[in-house]
């Protein structure tokens, strides 16, 4: 299970904002009647099906979207695939944003897409690091070397950096092989917590140390539905009906009975193993992946959250500091 989180290149942004600007009316195919009156939604994930998708595959299984008017279909992600494009070109309704770094890039460049729900109140994102060699803390890595993808150093990297006083000489490059981290005790290596650490572990036959940005302050959402300023203004009550059911599948997925959903995300992905979805499902209820520490609603947004990841970034230069982050969401739909 291979969770690739690229950020968005700026040419593909302007790209997306001359398609935009070309089809912002109301498109009548994304609202033409579906099967038994309902609205057709076309949904994009981030990555091939897996149990970091499961609260969207959930709520299809379990007919929560159905019930809500809704005829959801979900089009699986993978390698080269591009959300913010294919929203852009009309090609999805909706579609997830992997990190706020890639929603805050949309709003920088103008692009009129809004996060309406974040499924992930914790970036699942991790540093491992080999046990037994003196890391206990983030602050320990510091001079080591840090295997990290490129997608990666213009993200939480630029957070790591104000935070710990990580410098750019530490990133080797990480190209998705855990090898040059298993040969080398002294590397660390990105990942996600619900990925990579059980992989290392399965083929290296350690458990390597894991630290969670999140809960070391890293202000970041994670699995966000991203919806055109179109669709919001056309049709709110189809996209508050998405956030509505898919918040209930999560909570379904998670501590209720995911072999419907699990079954769908197989027959998407026959790559998948049942293994690596229930290991993936109990990290999200151990690190409260989902859920967060601070008792808001499952898909729940906070103007708070958002303005500290923007001063972070905006100090390290990453934004101007004019850029007002309500531009890149709208607690319009979020529960409360």
């Amino acid at each position: 299970m291979k969770a690739l989180r690229s950020l968005v290149p700026a040419f593909v942004v302007a790209a997306a904002v001359a398609l935009l600007a070309a089809c912002s009316g109301p498109r009548e195919d994304a609202q033409a009647p579906a099967e038994a009156g309902r609205t057709a939604i076309r949904f994009a994930t981030d990555w091939r099906a897996q149990a970091e998708h499961g609260g969207f595959y959930q709520a299809l299984a379990s007919g929560e979207y159905a019930r809500r008017g809704l005829d959801v279909r979900i089009v699986q992600g993978g390698p080269g695939v591009n959300v913010p494009q294919l929203l852009a070109a009309g090609a999805v309704d909706l579609g997830m944003g992997s990190n706020s770094f890639i929603v805050m890039n949309l709003a920088n460049e103008g692009v009129p897409v809004k996060a309406v729900a974040a499924y992930m109140q914790k970036d699942p994102q991790v540093l491992m690091a080999h046990p037994d060699t003196g890391a206990e803390r983030i602050a320990d890595l510091k001079g080591r070397p840090i295997l990290l993808s490129d997608a990666s150093v213009a993200a939480f990297w630029v957070w790591l950096k104000a935070k710990y006083g990580f410098t750019d000489d530490q990133v080797r490059k990480y190209t998705f092989n855990p090898a040059p981290f298993i040969a080398d005790k002294r590397a660390v290596q990105q990942g996600y917590v619900t990925s990579e650490p059980y992989t290392i572990q399965k083929q290296a036959g350690f458990a390597p140390k894991v630290f969670l940005l999140a809960d070391e302050g890293y202000p970041g959402y994670a699995t966000m539905v991203l919806a055109p300023d179109a669709l919001i203004a056309s049709n709110p009550a189809a996209v508050q009906a998405f956030v509505e059911a898919t918040a209930k599948g999560w909570r379904d997925y998670l501590y209720g009975d995911p072999a419907a959903a699990d079954a769908l995300i197989r027959k998407d992905n026959p790559e998948m193993t049942q293994d690596v979805l229930d290991q993936a499902r109990e990290k999200m209820r151990a690190y409260r992946i989902v859920e967060g520490d601070e008792g808001l609603p499952v898909g729940a947004m906070t103007e708070a959250r958002w303005t500290a990841f923007a001063e972070v970034a905006k100090a390290q230069g990453v934004y101007p500091a004019a850029l007002d982050p309500r531009r890149a969401y709208t607690l319009q739909f979020a529960p409360k």
